[in-house]
């Protein structure tokens, strides 16, 4: 579903009113946990966390003219899901995601490249993803994606 959201809050609001208090502490978690220097903001029309310009000016390969994407959320159809380039560019970050995931969820993990679909809101493990905010700074991220993902 896509939404036509200015902030993060206008997003909140638009979604079903059931989802609300859903996403508002998924946002919580997220912000309390990502470290500094990530910016929050609509990215895509999804709740997005991306290093900003002002960080790292070349932006996005694709497009330069967006901040360079890190992580977002989004409420779909049938679910809600998180976006985490790190579990998508750093094999140690996705595996032990893919390991912790079953301590915090008996529900089989729904995971692609990297999105992870929760189709229950009640048992999202909003414990496992403030950790998995934790894992990468906005330095690693920018070293990773040059690295491994610019294409030179």
């Amino acid at each position: 579903m896509q939404y036509k959201a200015t902030s993060p809050e206008d997003y909140i609001n638009q979604v079903p009113e059931e989802r609300q208090e859903t996403l508002k502490k998924l946002r919580k978690t997220i912000k309390d946990n990502l470290p500094k220097d990530f910016e929050e903001g609509i990215q895509y029309g999804m709740i997005g966390y991306y290093v900003p310009h002002s960080i790292y000016p070349d932006g996005y390969h694709c497009k330069p003219e967006e901040p360079l994407p890190f992580m977002s959320f989004a409420s779909q159809k049938n679910s809600v899901n998180l976006y985490h380039s790190g579990i998508y560019a750093v094999p140690e970050i996705h595996d032990w995601f893919v390991n912790e995931y079953p301590k915090y969820c008996k529900r089989k993990l729904d995971m692609g490249k990297s999105c992870i679909r929760f189709k229950k809101l009640e048992e999202i493990p909003f414990e496992l993803i403030g950790e998995l905010c934790t894992k990468l700074s906005v330095k690693d991220w920018i070293n990773i994606y040059e690295t491994n993902i610019k294409k030179k």
